[in-house]
């Protein structure tokens, strides 16, 4: 487990390092996300537990991994909508969960462990925004790491808040973020880029009113946004918003998949 000695923290709290989709149809939605992302999909198993699903970019053993895939626990199904969920690194899984209830979120899932792979738990921030948290245990051969703009990646993480400047405070306060800048959006209010350890990793805002709760949502790059369009509605999937040009010229859009699970694309041209 990752150590850091009392009040400090190591330089991976408060990265992302995995994003997972549970969904009711795990064959339909790895063929789909591996037509409109690239990715392959290969099946992990381990005894006495449900299959789990990898999407990595490339093949063999040491690809790099982007997230997973699993089926609706029973306990959930029709409780709760398909969904991508990102994890984030800590420290300490266990100090972490405590840090959001005491400072006015909420722990879903108690921490608990995964053989060989780590310490995590569900939680929520004070407006009710789901993530994961996690204190990974080192692998002995890590696999590649692809670049933060590579296709296949997760390319931005957005946070639609109950209230954008509280949401900023609460997770610079858990996670260590900072304020990389402030954008604004006119009648749509304030945009907050956050950082973790200087580099840009996603914005949050107060969320639109037609987002219906506060969540989290996930930008996976493609090459081009045009012809990601074209997948995602050819493999049966919906545009809910764009494409629209972005600042800095990247184009996105946002859509949702055909079993119902909300997702964004991001690519450097259209």
């Amino acid at each position: 487990m990752l150590q850091t000695a009392p009040g400090s923290r190591s330089e991976t709290h408060g990265k992302f390092i995995w994003c997972e989709l549970m969904t009711p149809d795990t064959d339909a939605a790895g063929k789909f996300y591996s037509s409109v992302v690239g990715w392959t999909v290969n099946e992990w198993t381990m005894p006495d537990m449900p299959s789990y699903f990898l999407f990595q970019m490339g093949e063999g053993d040491n690809c790099p991994g982007i997230g997973g895939m699993m089926n609706f626990p029973p306990e959930l199904e029709g409780r709760i909508p398909p969904n991508w969920t990102g994890y984030v690194a800590v420290d300490d899984c266990d100090r972490t969960a405590k840090d959001f209830a005491e400072n006015g979120g909420r722990v879903q899932r108690e921490p608990e462990d995964i053989p060989g792979i780590g310490r995590f738990a569900v939680v929520a921030d004070p407006h009710g925004a789901v993530i994961c948290i996690m204190t990974p245990i080192p692998p002995e051969n890590p696999p590649q790491e692809l670049a933060p703009d590579a296709v296949g990646n997760v390319g931005w993480r957005e946070l639609y808040a109950g209230n954008g400047q509280e949401a900023f405070d609460f997770y610079s306060k858990v996670f260590g973020w900072t304020l990389d800048h402030d954008f604004d959006m006119g009648p749509m209010g304030v945009y907050k880029v956050f950082a973790h350890n200087g580099r840009q990793i996603g914005g949050m805002m107060t969320r639109p009113e037609q987002v219906p709760v506060p969540c989290w949502c996930y930008y996976f790059n493609v090459d081009a946004i045009d012809a990601a369009v074209e997948r995602v509605k050819a493999g049966g999937g919906q545009i809910v918003m764009g494409p629209m040009e972005v600042p800095g010229g990247s184009w996105i859009i946002q859509g949702q998949d055909p079993q119902g699970a909300f997702f964004a694309l991001l690519a450097p041209k259209r």
